[in-house]
C-alpha cells in the first residue's frame, strides 16, 4: 500500500527525490515549493522553480506559500490527509503545526553526515574544509535547524579533486535512493531512528560573495579546497591585469601542484600559482561574460606569464 506523501522542495537537488518518490508508486498528493523568482535575462520574467515545474510534470497540485504563519495555511496543509511530508531542500523553517501535520511527521534528506554540517550549504562547507566523506540522511523533522533523530545514513567518498558540482550531482542520486528505501522502511514500520550525538555539532553557514575570493596566502590545500567547494557556483575568484585592464577571473578547478614562491606569483607558463605553502595548478577558468575554459585554451586568448601576479 503507497503512502500518501507532501514534498517540500525547490532547487534541482529535490527533485530527483519527488520523481522516485513517484515512480516507486507512492501518492503524491501536493506539492510544496518556493514561489516563482524574477529571471530571464533582465530579470523581468517569474521563473518556477525545478521542483514546481517537475510537479506540474506529474500532475501534482502545487503550492508556493511565503511561510506558514496564517492558520488557514496550515489548515490547507493538514487537510491533504497525508500519511508524511519530505523535505529536501525546501528553504523555508516549518512550525510544530506543520511538522506535526501529517499521520507519520515529517522526513528530511540532508546532506552531510550530521551532525557535521547542519546548516544551508553542507556540501560547499564539506569540501572546503578538506574532509574525505559525506553522505545523505534521512531524519525526522523537529523544531531544531537539522536536529532530529536519524533514520537513514548512505556515506559518500569525497576525491580529492571532488568539486561541489560534482558531489552535488552524486548525492542527488544516493538522496533520492536513501528516501525511496527510507519511505518503504517507514511504510512497512521498520524504520529505525537514532538520537543525533552532542558531539562534532557544525554549522554550514550560507556561502557569503565576501568569501569567495581566493586567497593565495593561505596553504594550497586550503586554496585547493576553497576553489573546489566553491566550483561552480558562486566560483572562486582571483584578480589579475589583462591587456592594461584589471579583470576578475573565475577558477572552476584546480589540483595540487609542485613548487614554492611568493604568494599569488606564477611559477610557470601553465598557470601554477604559489601559495603560502606549495602550489596549486589552475585548471579550468571563466573570464567575466566568457565561456569557462580549460586552461590551455584559456591562456591562447589570455597569456599569463611567468613570473606574473594574480589575487
Amino acid at each position: 500500500m503507497a503512502l500518501r506523501i507532501i514534498f517540500m522542495g525547490t532547487p534541482e537537488f529535490s527533485v530527483t527525490t519527488l520523481q522516485a518518490l513517484a515512480k516507486a508508486g507512492h501518492e503524491i498528493v501536493a506539492v510544496y515549493t518556493q514561489p516563482p523568482r524574477p529571471g530571464g535575462r533582465r530579470g523581468l520574467d517569474l521563473q518556477k522553480s525545478p521542483v514546481h515545474q517537475a510537479a506540474e510534470g506529474l500532475g501534482v497540485p502545487v503550492l508556493t506559500p511565503l511561510n506558514f504563519k496564517e492558520p488557514e495555511e496550515r489548515d490547507r496543509f493538514a487537510g491533504f490527509g497525508a500519511d508524511v511530508a519530505v523535505v529536501v531542500a525546501y528553504g523555508l523553517l516549518l512550525p510544530v503545526a506543520v511538522l506535526q501535520g501529517t499521520r507519520l511527521g515529517c522526513y528530511n534528506g540532508h546532506a552531510s553526515l550530521l551532525p557535521r554540517w547542519r546548516g544551508a550549504a553542507p556540501i560547499q562547507r564539506a569540501i572546503m574544509a578538506g574532509d574525505e566523506k559525506t553522505g545523505m540522511m534521512v531524519m525526522q523533522m523537529e523544531k531544531g535547524l537539522d536536529t532530529g533523530p536519524v533514520a537513514l545514513t548512505r556515506e559518500v567518498e569525497i576525491g580529492e579533486n571532488t568539486t561541489a558540482g560534482e558531489l552535488h550531482d552524486q548525492l542527488m542520486q544516493v538522496g533520492a535512493e536513501a528516501m525511496v528505501e527510507a519511505m518503504a522502511r517507514l511504510e512497512a514500520g521498520d524504520l529505525p531512528l537514532v538520537q543525533q550525538p552532542e558531539d562534532g555539532v557544525l554549522y554550514a553557514a550560507k556561502i557569503d560573495k565576501g568569501e569567495t575570493r581566493i586567497d593565495f596566502s593561505r596553504s594550497a590545500r586550503e586554496v585547493h579546497n576553497h576553489i573546489r567547494g566553491l566550483s561552480p557556483f558562486p566560483g572562486a575568484w582571483f584578480e589579475v591585469e589583462i591587456h592594461g585592464r584589471l579583470e576578475r577571473v573565475k577558477v572552476l578547478a584546480s589540483e595540487m601542484a609542485e613548487g614554492a614562491g611568493i604568494a599569488g606569483t606564477l611559477l610557470d607558463d601553465a598557470l601554477t600559482v604559489a601559495c603560502a605553502n606549495g602550489a596549486v595548478r589552475l585548471t579550468r577558468l571563466q573570464k567575466a561574460g566568457g565561456k569557462p575554459l580549460a586552461a590551455v585554451d584559456f591562456l591562447r586568448g589570455t597569456p599569463l606569464a611567468a613570473c606574473s601576479r594574480i589575487g
